[in-house]
């Protein structure tokens, strides 16, 4: 019986295997291997089991399998066969030539067997020529490099080819294996920067996805060592230490996702420890006062990149609690680094803010109260341990890290400002004599006055400082900073206009003082950017955004230092939160007015809107943006370094994109001046929010423009899905429907873009669409869907049976809207005329089907008629009797009234196409011609 048994689960397996269905096939074969003890019979089913591990490039599998036939049966041509493409997919030449060549032996004139030993005799003769000239390459390279009499230009070149050498598989394996990494040490001791770049570059390209080879060069070069190459002052070399670093990091912790061979998964269990070493390494570089600014900026760089969580999905964020416990004390010394005191560690202007950016993403990192507790906890213990009356320069300290924090994880920085005396320590520091304490006191008042209950507190406490520290003091920074303190106080209230926390005018002023700094160029970059911050807060003052966007030298200004200042994240954030302001394309709360008439009873606030946030200002304060040259600004901004660009930056780049797409005269504009391509990345990176806001910008533009000038190139092909995207519930009516409208003009354009929409699985939410209530909605996805049944795989979904899909479309085109009519049969009449099929099963949807291509043939506007009358001629032409119940009903008086007309310019091709169709029912002998 089991032999039986196994003979039949062969025979299924050899069905499977036709139909394609190879893991259906394995399975069958498998089972057969339990049951039988045939051995000829087992010997075919190990190699029935090869042939399936071959076409689903299961390689190991097959040649293990193969092998197993060949112990039963060593003639069996057909698993020798298979063992060796096997063995040649593994890379495994050689013994895939010898199982060749004895095929080759056995039947010497199968053509199959004999062009197989050609090519791998090739691959084999190539590979070794490659080895060889490789080693001798290798060789040479390091002997020129070595050589101190070597000629400089020879030197140059031979680093460059170790480099490139050390990037291909081939080459690093070669590089390793002939003492490479001894080699290049001694490269490294050399000293000489040329000779120890070259070194350090050609290491990173033979750790780069090899977890042994990374593992045996981090052992051999030790991770002080290359911390110690990091700290260097030169940039160039502390950024290619970095990047074998990250090289190291990748290949160690599988971050790679190269596919790894062999035994190489084997040889490395466990890389834990190392990782670890890495990470504690490069907090110890942190507080080092032998580091550089630079190298420190790198350390901060790779903890950045690969302590938190890339997906919080995963559970394991023991990295983040491993540097939070042995690290987080390190990073608040850096944050709390003040420049110009004699103490302060080496910095770049950059170390502060990836300082701050760390502690954010190590924050959010955490998973539950008590670990954010813990993390409280650690920075309360170390800001009260730096407060000290007898010493200024730790209360100093103590300040700048709660400024750190505050631009970091914002909550925390908050809660830290509660602490007692803590305020009052800042207020305290502006009326201090030195600069570096009213430099450090300011900063950290514009950073804690974000909340207006902390801004109340400052106006009351802190503002105559400010104002008389403005008045009298002559360093620039310090009066720059001050003035953008002031304008953050004085914006405090937000859009609300009846929170105006100075005098009226004064915010005028301030924004009049920090226009004059921006359009003087004689300021250096650094002090001007603090003039485009203090704008970002006073532009929330409607008087304000009016009076800038009539400055227009100011306004190029702003954009000219956009353009110029793309490697400084704080200048594009100030940037686009002015431009936010100045288009209102922040979110306003809507005012319910039975709320508000309960806050005017209960004698509560109620926000105010200013009379220059109305429609027709913010209208008038596009068209002047638009005017100055705002999407050439934008455009520029986008291209910046994806470190650089946050993703809360690019939300407010989608904010204002949206704004000035807003009135369809202006989207020649923004097209012409390259505002869609620009819009694109934006639709596909940064917040959900960002993203949404972008997507809906570029459905704006796609539902007006010819994408081919839009989005030209390949680039129209990624707008399809932000736009997709649109199509969710959860999107307002309005994102939905310019959504449909953009796809529509998109899958008018080629079948390709047709095929892109249909791959981002759009035609579920289209059919949706064309089911809503909503009228404008209905329209828009059925004059979609008039253009996406041109493309096969959507004529297949009607094709198929078990749907209501054809019987919606003839049923919309029933409907009393006109343009709903129209598109619906310009669907039907391209499916008819697509399939015979079709025109058989519209017979059968619905037994209103014939009375709506009546009403259609006679229809007032004359592309809904001309529609119905090639829907007419379809079902005419696809079957005779069809045809004859067509011509037995009243559709055949239709027909003569229109087909007699006199064809003018207008009703031509209506009057043409009536009379074609009387022409078919002539042909198929229903009626004869009067004359």
């Amino acid at each position: 019986m089991a032999e039986a048994e196994a003979a039949q689960l062969k025979e299924d397996g050899n069905q499977h295997f036709q139909r394609q269905d190879y893991k259906a096939a394995t399975k069958s074969y498998s089972q057969a291997l339990k049951l039988t003890k045939d051995k000829a019979l087992m010997a075919t089913l190990y190699r029935n089991r090869a042939a399936c591990g071959l076409k689903m490039e299961s390689y190991a599998q097959a040649a293990s399998d193969a092998s197993r036939a060949l112990d039963i049966n060593s003639a069996d041509i057909k698993a020798l066969y298979r063992r060796c493409q096997a063995l040649e997919h593994l890379g495994k030449l050689d013994q895939a030539f010898k199982d060749v060549q004895r095929c080759a032996t056995l039947e010497p004139r199968n053509q199959n067997f004999q062009e197989t030993l050609r090519r791998l005799n090739t691959s084999i003769q190539e590979q070794l020529r490659v080895q060889f000239s490789t080693d001798s390459r290798v060789q040479t390279m390091f002997e020129i490099l070595l050589n101190e009499n070597s000629e400089a230009d020879k030197r140059e070149k031979a680093a460059n080819n170790l480099i490139v050498l050390g990037r291909e598989e081939a080459g690093a394996e070669r590089i390793f294996q002939s003492n490479g990494v001894g080699l290049l040490l001694q490269l490294m001791d050399t000293k000489k920067a040329e000779l120890v770049l070259a070194a350090v570059r050609t290491l990173s390209g033979m750790c780069s996805g090899h977890r042994a080879r990374a593992t045996a060069i981090l052992h051999t070069v030790r991770i002080d060592r290359i911390c110690g190459l990091m700290a260097s002052e030169n940039e160039e070399m502390s950024l290619a230490v970095c990047n074998l670093l990250q090289a190291i990091i990748d290949s160690l912790s599988g971050e790679d996702k190269r596919e790894h061979r062999g035994k190489e998964e084997a040889l490395v269990l466990d890389t834990k420890k190392d990782l670890k070493q890495i990470t504690s390494h490069l907090l110890d570089m942190l507080v080092s006062k032998k580091v550089s600014g630079q190298g420190r900026d790198q350390a901060l760089n790779l903890l950045n990149k690969n302590v938190p969580r890339k997906d919080l999905s995963i559970h394991d964020n023991s990295r983040t609690i491993y540097v939070v416990d042995n690290g987080l004390r390190k990073i608040l010394k850096v944050v709390g680094q003040v420049p110009d005191l004699p103490s302060c560690l080496p910095l770049t202007d950059n170390t502060h803010m990836l300082a701050s950016i760390l502690i954010n993403k190590l924050y959010d990192d955490l998973r539950c109260d008590p670990e954010r507790d813990h993390f409280r906890k650690i920075c309360e213990e170390y800001i009260t341990s730096k407060f000290d009356p007898q010493d200024m320069d730790k209360n100093v300290n103590a300040i700048q890290t709660v400024s750190g924090i505050l631009q970091g994880p914002f909550d925390l920085g908050n809660q830290l400002l509660g602490m007692k005396g803590v305020m009052e320590m800042m207020v305290a520091l502006c009326g201090s004599e030195r600069e570096a304490d009213q430099l450090v006191a300011v900063e950290a008042l514009i950073h804690a006055s974000t909340k207006l209950s902390r801004a109340t507190f400052i106006i009351t406490n802190g503002v105559s400082l400010l104002k008389q520290i403005y008045k009298t003091t002559k360093n620039e920074k310090i009066k720059i900073r001050t003035l953008v303190g002031l304008c953050k106080l004085g914006s405090a209230g937000g859009s609300d206009y009846g929170l105006r926390q100075f005098a009226e005018g004064s915010t005028e002023k301030l924004a009049k003082q920090c226009r004059k700094w921006l359009c003087n160029t004689a300021i250096d970059t650094r002090t001007r950017r603090w003039a485009v911050e203090g704008l970002a807060y006073l532009t929330l003052d409607a008087d304000v955004k009016d009076d800038f966007v009539q400055d227009i030298p100011a306004l190029q200004a702003m954009f000219e230092l956009a353009k110029a200042s793309t490697s400084d994240k704080t200048i594009l954030y100030s940037v686009a939160n002015t431009l936010v302001n100045c288009t209102n394309s922040y979110d306003v709360k809507e005012v319910v007015p039975e709320l508000v008439q309960l806050a005017k009873f209960s004698k509560q606030h109620v926000p105010e809107e200013h009379p220059k946030d109305k429609k027709d200002f913010v209208d008038m304060r596009v068209k002047r943006l638009l005017k100055a040259g705002v999407i050439s600004a934008l455009a520029c901004m986008v291209k910046a370094d994806s470190a650089i660009l946050t993703d809360q930056t690019k939300e407010l780049l989608a904010r204002v994109f949206l704004a000035l797409c807003d009135n369809p005269k202006d989207r020649g504009t923004i097209v012409a001046q390259g505002g869609g391509k620009a819009l694109i990345p934006l639709a596909l990176e940064g917040t959900d929010v960002g993203k949404v806001k972008a997507a809906h910008g570029l459905a704006k533009i796609a539902a007006v423009s010819n994408p081919d000038i839009a989005f030209p190139g390949e680039r129209v092909y990624e707008v399809v899905r932000p736009l997709v995207s649109l199509l969710d519930t959860q999107r307002d009516g309005l994102q939905n429907y310019e959504a449909l409208l953009g796809l529509t003009n998109l899958s008018g354009r080629s079948d390709k873009l047709r095929q892109k929409i249909f791959k981002e699985k759009a035609l579920p939410d289209i059919e949706n669409y064309m089911f809503e209530n909503h009228d404008q909605l209905r329209q828009a996805a059925t004059e979609c869907m008039c253009n996406m049944v041109l493309n096969k795989e959507v004529q297949e979904r009607f094709l198929a049976d078990g749907n209501d899909r054809l019987k919606l479309v003839v049923l919309l085109c029933g409907e009393d809207d006109d343009k709903l009519q129209n598109a619906a049969a310009g669907a039907l009449a391209m499916l008819t005329a697509a399939h015979k099929k079709l025109c058989l099963k519209m017979t059968q949807v619905t037994t209103q089907w014939l009375e709506i291509l009546q009403r259609l043939c006679l229809h007032d506007q004359l592309s809904v008629q001309h529609r119905g009358l090639v829907i007419a001629y379809n079902l005419l032409s696809a079957d005779a009797e069809l045809a004859r119940k067509l011509v037995e009903s009243e559709l055949l008086e239709i027909l003569t009234v229109v087909g007699k007309q006199e064809p003018d310019e207008k009703r031509a091709t209506v009057v043409q196409t009536a009379r074609e169709c009387l022409i078919k029912c002539m042909d198929y002998g229903f009626i004869k011609p009067v004359s």
